[in-house]
This record gives C-alpha cells, sequence and structure tokens, in this order.
C-alpha cells in the first residue's frame, strides 16, 4: 500500500492534483501527470463550503455531521495510479439499481426514467461504435494517401491516393495499370522524366525526406502534447481494465494526438501497424462518452465494462472482424467480462463494422486492404509445412519477444531514452534507406500483406505470378493450374528473401518507440513472407515431382494443388499468435479475413503449434512482458502460483518493520488522524476498537478520510483539530466545553477482506484475481496482524521468480 506519489497535506492539494514537474516513466516514456482529462466530475465543488450552511441543533448545539445521511463529494472516487475497489464498486451499482426498481414503481416518470437507464448501455455502444467506425474509416483513407504521397502526387487533385486517381483513366495498360497521365512521380515534376539514374536518386530522396518529415512530425506532436499517445496501448488497456488508474490515458488529448499521429506513424513507412493503437483508439472514445452516463461516469467498475467493448470495437474496424474482436477482448484484454458486456461487445462491433463498411475506405466494399478469397481445397498432407511454419512462428516469436524486451530496457536504462526525437529519426532514416530498393518494403505492409495472400489468376500482373504459361488441357475449376515459376517469380523470392530478415531485425527496435506503433501488422507480414516462400517451394516441388509418394493421388498434372496465398495466410497467422499468444480469437480474425470455413483447421494447427514453442520457449506474450518492463500492478491469471508460502510469510509490517498504523474506532482526535495521514504513505487505514485489543472493526481509505475531514472543517461549525473522530455507531456522550465530535462511520468499509495468518498464498493469489481486491487484512484469532496489498503479492511473486521485487512501480 505504499503509495509515494499520494499527496496528504490537505483535502485542496487532492483536487489540484501533480504538479507540472512530476514526471513518471510509463510505456518507456517519461510523461507528465498534470493533465485532468478523464478525472470523474463531481457533482459540487469541494472548496465552496459555504454553501452548505451548518445547520444548528435544538439549543444552538453545533449539529452533528453523519456521512451516512449525505454523502460527501469526492468520497468513493480513486487517486491517480491507484487500483479501484471492484467489490465496492459493484456494490454501489447494485445499490442505485436497487433504488431505481423501488422508485420506478411509485410514479411513470420514475418508470421512465428506469427504462432510460436500462437504454444507456445500448445507446452508449452505438455511439462508441459509430465514433470508432467513423475515425477508422479517416485513418484508413489519410494513411493510405499519405503513403502514396512518397512517392509522387496526383495532377487531378492531390487528395487523390495513387489508385484512385488512376481509376478514371482510359490511358492505363494491362502490365503498367498502375501508371497514368495524372500520376506524377517527383523525379517527373522536378526533372522531367521517370527514367534513368538521377531520376531514381530524386525519388530515393523524396521517399527518405517525406518519411522523415511524417515521423518527425508524429513523435513531435506526441512528445509536445499526449505522452500517453506512443506505443500500442494494448499493455496499459489490460492494466486499466484490471482496474488501475491512469488519468488521462484514454482522455480527450490522447485520442486527437494518437489518431493524427498514428496517421503520420503508418505513412513514414516505419515497421509498425495501426491495428493495436485503433485498440487505444476505440477504448478512448468509449471513455469519453462514458461521461455522458452519470452511470458510467461515476462507477469505475461499470466504465470498464464499456472499455471491454469498445477493445472489441478497435479490433472490428482494425480487420473487419467483429466475432474476433469481442472475442479477442474476452481472450486477450478483459479481466471482468460478464455475459451482458459480451452481447454489447458484439452489438458497438457490428455498428462499428457496419460504419467502416459505409465509408468504403479502400473502394473495394471490403474493411481491409488485404481481404482474400481462396477457393482451392486443401489436403491432408499440406498439415506438415503448415505445422513447420507454427514452428517457425512460435521461434520467431519468442526471439521477437527477448529481443525488443531487450532493446526496450536498453532504452530505459541507458541515455538513449532521453532522445526519443533522435531515436525515432535515426530509425526511421534507416528504415527508408534500406526499403526503397526493394519494391517489397517500400509498398506499405499492409499492401506487402494482400500481395502475399494472392491467390494468382489470369488477370494479375504481380511478380509473384509471373508463371511461365503451359497448355491448359482441362480445367475443372476457376482455379489455374500449378506453372513453372518463370524468372521473374525467382527474383521476386530474393527480394522476399532480403525483405524477411529486414522487417525481422527492424521490428524489434521500431516497436516501443515514442510514436503509435501496433505489432499486428509486422508480425503478420513476417509470417506472410515466409508462408510464401515455402508455398512457391511447395507448388514447385509438387509440379516437378508430382509422381513423389506424398504427391500422387491427389497433385496430378495439370491440377492446382497448392495454393502459395494460403501458406502466406497461415504463416502470418502463426507468427503473430507466436508473438500475442492468442489461440481462438486470432483464429476467428483470421477466418472472417478469408471467409472461407475451410481453411480453419490450418489456421488451427498453425496457431496451436505456434503457442506450444512459444510457450516452451518463454511463458509470456508480447504484452505481458510490456506490462512486466513497465512495473505495472497487473496480476496475470495465465499464470500460476506455485510455491508453498503462507499469507503471514507475505503480509505486512515484517519483523524489522514498524507496527502497522491503525486507526482506532473512537479514540483518536483529527489532528491525530491528521498527523497520521501526513507522516505516512499508505492508501488506506484498518480501524481497530483499541491499540490494546487489535480486534478489527473495519477499513478507511486515506483519501476518503482526507476529504471527509476537510469537508467537515467547512460545513460542521466548531470542527477542530481536538474534535474527536468516531466510527462507532453510537456517539458516547461528550464532556462539557469539549469541541463537536466528528462521526465518520460512513466511509468505512465494515465488511473488509480478511484472511487467516496461515492461508496459504496460492488461495489469496486466487482472491485477488477473483475479485480483485486492493487490499487484504490478516487476523489471527480476530486480532489484527497485519496488510497484503496488491504490490505485495506482486513483489512476492517476482521475488520467487527471482526477478527484481522492486520493479513494481506502482500500487
Amino acid at each position: 500500500m505504499d503509495n509515494t506519489g499520494y499527496c496528504s497535506e490537505s483535502f485542496n492539494s487532492l483536487q489540484s492534483g501533480t504538479s507540472d514537474e512530476d514526471m513518471v516513466e510509463i510505456a518507456g516514456a517519461t510523461l507528465d501527470f498534470s493533465s485532468t482529462d478523464d478525472v470523474p466530475p463531481l457533482d459540487r465543488d469541494y472548496g465552496s463550503g459555504g454553501s452548505y450552511g451548518a445547520g444548528d441543533g435544538p439549543n444552538g448545539v453545533p449539529k452533528l455531521m453523519d456521512l451516512l445521511d449525505e454523502p460527501v463529494p469526492g468520497v468513493g472516487t480513486y487517486e491517480d495510479f491507484n487500483t479501484i475497489d471492484w467489490v465496492r464498486e459493484k456494490s454501489k451499482d447494485r445499490d442505485r439499481h436497487r433504488e431505481i426498481a423501488t422508485k420506478s414503481k411509485e410514479s411513470t416518470w420514475a418508470l421512465m426514467k428506469s427504462i432510460s437507464d436500462a437504454f444507456s448501455g445500448w445507446l452508449l455502444m452505438l455511439l462508441v461504435g459509430l465514433m470508432s467506425g467513423a475515425l477508422a474509416g479517416g485513418i484508413d483513407i489519410s494513411a493510405h494517401w499519405m503513403t502514396d504521397l512518397k512517392e509522387g502526387v496526383c495532377l487531378n487533385g492531390f487528395w487523390f491516393n495513387h489508385e484512385h486517381c488512376c481509376w478514371n483513366s482510359n490511358e492505363t495498360t494491362f502490365q503498367e495499370r498502375d501508371k497514368c497521365p495524372q500520376w506524377k512521380s517527383w523525379a517527373e515534376l522536378i526533372v522531367g522524366t521517370n527514367n534513368g539514374p538521377f531520376a531514381y536518386i530524386m525519388n530515393y530522396l523524396m521517399y527518405v525526406c517525406w518519411a522523415l518529415l511524417f515521423s518527425f512530425l508524429a513523435v513531435s506532436l506526441v512528445r509536445a502534447f499526449a505522452p500517453y499517445a506512443c506505443g500500442s496501448g494494448i499493455p496499459e488497456i489490460k492494466t486499466i481494465l484490471s482496474g488501475f488508474i491512469i488519468r488521462g490515458y484514454l482522455g480527450k488529448w490522447t485520442l486527437m494526438i494518437k489518431t493524427i499521429t498514428l496517421v503520420l506513424a503508418v505513412s513514414s513507412g516505419l515497421s509498425l501497424g495501426k491495428e493495436g493503437p485503433l485498440v487505444h483508439v476505440a477504448c478512448c472514445c468509449g471513455n469519453i462518452l462514458c461521461h455522458l452516463f452519470t452511470k458510467y461516469r461515476r462507477n469505475e467498475a461499470k466504465r470498464r465494462e464499456v472499455l471491454s467493448a469498445a477493445a472489441a470495437v478497435g479490433v472490428s474496424v482494425a480487420f473487419g472482424a467483429p466475432i474476433g474482436g469481442v472475442l479477442f477482448s474476452l481472450e486477450e484484454v478483459s479481466y471482468y467480462f460478464p455475459l451482458k458486456t459480451l452481447w454489447r461487445s458484439f452489438f458497438a462491433a457490428l455498428v462499428a463494422a457496419f460504419t467502416l463498411r459505409s465509408i468504403n475506405p479502400f473502394g473495394n466494399s471490403r474493411l481491409v486492404l488485404f481481404y482474400v478469397e481462396f477457393h482451392s481445397p486443401w489436403h491432408l498432407l499440406e498439415l506438415i509445412p503448415f505445422v513447420l511454419l507454427g514452428i517457425f512462428g512460435g521461434i520467431w516469436g519468442a526471439f521477437f519477444i527477448r529481443a525488443n524486451i531487450a532493446w526496450c530496457r536498453r532504452r530505459k536504462t541507458t541515455r538513449l531514452g532521453h532522445y526519443p526525437v533522435l531515436e525515432v529519426l535515426v530509425v526511421t532514416a534507416v528504415t527508408a534507406l534500406l526499403a526503397f530498393p526493394n519494391s517489397y518494403t517500400r509498398m506499405s505492409t499492409s499492401e506487402l500483406i494482400s500481395e502475399l495472400f494472392n491467390d494468382c489468376g489470369l488477370l494479375d500482373s504481380s511478380q509473384l505470378c509471373n508463371y511461365t504459361n503451359v497448355s491448359i488441357t482441362k480445367s475443372t475449376s476457376d482455379a489455374l493450374p500449378d506453372r513453372p515459376a518463370g524468372h521473374e517469380v525467382y527474383t521476386a523470392l530474393w527480394q522476399l528473401s532480403l525483405a524477411l530478415v529486414f522487417k525481422m531485425l527492424i521490428t524489434v527496435v521500431t516497436f516501443g518507440m515514442k510514436v503509435p506503433s501496433g505489432l499486428f501488422i509486422p508480425s503478420m507480414a513476417v509470417g506472410a513472407i515466409a508462408g510464401r516462400l515455402l508455398g512457391v517451394g511447395m507448388e514447385q516441388l509438387a509440379y516437378y515431382h508430382h509422381d513423389w509418394v506424398i504427391f500422387r493421388g491427389w497433385c496430378s498434372p495439370g491440377a492446382d494443388c497448392i495454393t502459395p496465398g494460403l501458406y502466406a495466410m497461415v504463416g502470418a497467422t502463426a507468427c503473430l499468435g507466436g508473438v500475442t499468444r492468442m489461440t481462438v480469437s486470432l483464429v476467428v480474425i483470421m477466418f472472417e479475413l478469408t471467409g472461407g470455413l475451410e481453411y480453419i483447421v490450418p489456421l488451427m494447427a498453425a496457431t496451436m503449434t505456434s503457442k506450444w514453442v512459444a510457450d516452451a520457449l518463454g511463458r509470456e506474450g508480447i504484452y505481458e512482458a510490456h506490462i512486466r518492463l513497465n512495473g505495472y500492478p497487473f496480476l496475470e491469471s495465465k499464470e500460476e502460483f506455485s510455491h508453498k508460502t503462507l499469507a503471514m510469510d507475505v503480509m505486512r509490517p515484517r519483523r524489522s518493520d514498524p507496527p502497522l498504523s491503525v486507526i482506532t474506532q473512537d479514540g483518536m482526535s483529527v489532528e491525530e488522524v491528521e498527523s497520521l495521514i501526513a507522516e505516512t504513505s499508505y492508501s488506506g487505514f484498518p480501524v481497530v476498537v483499541s491499540h490494546e485489543s487489535q480486534r478489527l472493526v473495519g477499513f478507511v481509505q486515506r483519501r476518503d478520510l482526507v476529504i471527509s475531514i476537510e469537508n467537515a472543517r467547512q460545513r460542521q461549525e466548531g470542527v477542530v483539530s481536538a474534535s474527536r473522530i468516531f466510527f462507532t455507531e453510537y456517539t458516547p456522550p461528550q464532556p462539557p466545553n469539549s469541541p463537536p465530535p466528528l462521526k465518520l462511520r460512513g466511509i468505512m468499509d465494515l465488511s473488509p477482506f480478511t484472511v487467516t495468518d496461515h492461508t496459504a498464498m496460492d488461495i489469496v493469489v486466487d482472491i485477488f484475481r477473483k475479485l480483485g481486491l486492493r487490499q487484504c487484512l490478516v487476523t489471527h484469532n480476530g486480532r489484527l496482524l497485519g496488510i497484503i496489498t496488491k504490490k505485495d503479492i506482486l513483489k512476492h511473486m517476482a521475488q520467487m521468480a527471482n526477478r527484481d521485487p522492486d520493479s513494481i512501480l506502482f500500487n
């Protein structure tokens, strides 16, 4: 319960927040927490004490204020970098719902309010889906245009991207369908020709300059206006959904800057994707729209139900996969996911996908650039190369996680982290210089994946589809038979091999920089390249050696046996699964991308093989590894606690520590309690009968205590430092001429969770995970012995795993 950042001097200091100089390291970035975004609004100003009026009781005796009678604004809210009390939040919501249900029977107006309250959740989901879908459509269109801007400009209108510019042109040819007089490269505009070494150098130079400009704008905007907009956002969202408070992370400025800089970062050509950050964008939309509805604005647990649905919306608009988005939220990010949230997540994901489909950002009625349909069946023996791709995906995932975490740790612990702008510019320059000569790294990663997924047909002019034409004697389907690879195919395979090495290395240093950066697309690109290489190899093997035992019976000459695009898709699934450790949701997302049930078995085989191999080499996925790297207080439900320790081994105080700081139920003055608050940094205090008996009465939060005392000084006449504080149900008679007492029983938790000192720690850990506790008190025969907080458990688990327990940064 150590909370060194907690300001305890006065109630006003709690309200004002931290100063501009207070900086904290989050997600590898030095961030400023002076922002007040995402602070729950309160009904009244704390400081307006005069508006309450101090009523007098009979005979002019000051009336005793009981916080049970009238709630104090601010009590029950949470300070920044604290964990919410899930049990208290759910109890508050049940009480609110019970009150609405009771009143609804009294009048028609109350009944209408009850119906409105029940409908508000669905209305909020509708708004989240509409807003997220609209933003995703704008991001897709803008990123596509700005990516093409690096290579040239449209004379009909600079706002057209390359494809849209040439749509209406009648002067395009089949072989050069992407060339039209309306689209001019920078070399054509500057030197008048697109041929020759000078034109190549000019296009090369403009490509690098645009990439540096876009990345510089992205990192500068993030650093100046919204430091929280950097990175993927999924590790922090997982932590927030588990109950942690990070004010401003899902605020208005973060949404605005993340949306703008995501377009810039993707357009710069860096090896990153927009799919992960779209989850962050959707959660920002959900959090901002929560403030329109009282029951979500005032209840942190209810708000997290909305954020779980918003995470599903983010994946829905990223991949055009509403069902996969819901499963992603359930499997990967959500901590508390009731059945009601499942239905609402599905509705919100559906609305978002429909909105994005209405915008039609790619002009092909598809929600993603790399949607593909395969028509050729796969054979049982192909499971062998599919499993091999799964093994490759698992090995690559484990390698990437270790390498990326090592690089990010180096960034945090060395001077490299002090120069985020320089780092982004250097990585962008290296990426652009190495990417331009290779056509497969020069194009955007989404276009690369689309090309690799593509099933070659008669109308394809891609270099990968330049097979040697042979006479087709029969055709039983729309698919072309396997053909021998031409010279351009082998050239493309060499370029893809170089692109594979380049993507594997550059993604390690790119993910985690101070720009919005997703990991889905780069991981899929690595797997798609490996899969396409293996697919073409299998195809040529089947063509030249169709009489081998493994091909005999199902791969006759002139048949379409092998689909290289399918291998690319399986490889992309395997690599993404190896990095993120997703299983069910990943298979469903890829199934929705292809629109065919026939390929679920290959996807499942590759995904499970990838996960098994990656888990054998390291138990953590990339998001869990970044959570641990940043020291977030997140109790991973997948991690087993197998040590035989007891609650008494983990609780505080230890033998060498000072005694536990407690408050007695009727024996302390306001001055003594304020002195206890000033001298300690704990987030709450147990309330006991007396210091001698140590019999537990309840637990009071530090923030509630500070706010209540300050509020009582303003509202209740005569409250001074010598006033006694009571947590008892009845106030005992006071000596004559004594100052009026202060009754604070209303802010005390009368049923704090307790365990005995001999409770096994694996049970304690399960209690914390499943109930979302902030702290648990330890007793022996009814006497208070100590306290266990979430931070204590995380430190103990780190110690048991031979890791640094001080890496847990927050309470």
